[in-house]
């Protein structure tokens, strides 16, 4: 019988990219969700019965356990990008992956991946980097064997940075270039996140091990505004706002969304916080090469594909208008 793998978070952006790969792979996968009447789009990524759907709460002790019961590997996906009302970073990323971790070591796997992010950090100003730093401590703690994956900014169809960026582009004028524009971001597509993670299930070497996934090239955030205008044919003027003024009104955000869940905010304080520092791989870690992977999807062959949406006229804009 093929190898059973609970994926938590499955149902998310990387998340389904990750499940097709396990399909695609011959694994049984089993999706832990909280709304798993909602996931009837994972069950055809494989065939019949391929696909299980169970009820869980990643903080929810119980369910969690009855989610990884019988399973031979875990792989933990779940986070947030903002906070709101029960939806900590604290609460979520840090607690739900100790829950997870703690029920994966009482059931003897030693299988499990843990998604991080580049930038995880306990002594960080950012509670997101923090969080994702303590998941990583108590999920080697609970299971050694474990590998970390901390991708960069993840890009894709579905993606909240690029369709981000280019949804503001439509409302303004100028846009704004956060502490100047020169933090610098390595953007991953998704399906090569979830091509990494695949690999390190199936390597026996990759456990106990992290890995930083980042892409082909590296562009600040200037050069990223400006390539999404271009791409979209909407050119905008740019102004240059100093990190403190930007997270003074993130901050405005972060109160907002913690109470008002429909809100879906630009930014909050705590990214702004994250902008301060590069999101790049660092050059003494481990990557996609490690892991076998040597070909990566590219923003520029991607992109496009589902960018065009947010020009003029859409798909008809390249006909009437190049981008520049």
């Amino acid at each position: 019988m093929s190898e059973l793998v609970t994926v938590f978070g499955g149902s998310g952006f990387v998340g389904k990219y990750v499940v097709r790969a396990l399909c695609k792979a011959g694994k049984r996968v089993r999706v832990a969700m909280r709304r798993p009447h909602l996931g009837n789009d994972l069950r055809v990524m494989g065939v019949v019965g391929q696909v299980q759907l169970v009820q869980a709460n990643i903080r929810n002790a119980e369910s969690v356990e009855r989610a990884v019961d019988g399973a031979d590997a875990v792989i933990n996906l779940v986070a947030i990008l903002n906070e709101k009302r029960k939806q900590t970073f604290d609460g979520t990323v840090h607690h739900g992956a100790r829950l997870v971790s703690e029920a994966a070591k009482a059931k003897g796997i030693k299988k499990f991946i843990q998604i991080s992010a580049i930038g995880a950090d306990k002594n960080s100003k950012s509670d997101y980097a923090v969080a994702k730093a303590m998941a990583e401590d108590v999920v080697l703690k609970n299971v050694p064997t474990a590998t970390i994956l901390r991708p960069s900014v993840i890009f894709g169809p579905e993606d909240n940075f690029y369709n981000k960026f280019a949804a503001i582009s439509r409302l303004t004028p100028i846009m704004p270039l956060i502490g100047g524009g020169q933090t610098k971001f390595q953007p991953v597509y998704a399906g090569d996140v979830a091509t990494a993670v695949l690999a390190a299930l199936e390597n026996p070497a990759a456990q106990g091990k992290t890995y930083e996934l980042g892409g082909s090239e590296t562009y600040t955030f200037e050069q990223i505004i400006k390539y999404i205008q271009a791409t979209i044919a909407r050119p905008r003027g740019y102004m240059k706002v100093p990190f403190g003024l930007m997270k003074f009104g993130g901050g405005v955000v972060n109160l907002l969304t913690k109470f008002i869940p429909f809100l879906d905010a630009p930014f909050t304080g705590d990214q702004i916080e994250l902008m301060k520092t590069d999101n790049v791989v660092s050059e003494k870690a481990l990557g996609f090469k490690d892991l076998g992977i040597n070909e990566l999807v590219s923003v520029e062959s991607l992109a496009p594909t589902y960018l065009y949406r947010f020009r003029p006229h859409g798909q008809f804009e390249e006909i009437s208008k190049k981008p520049a």
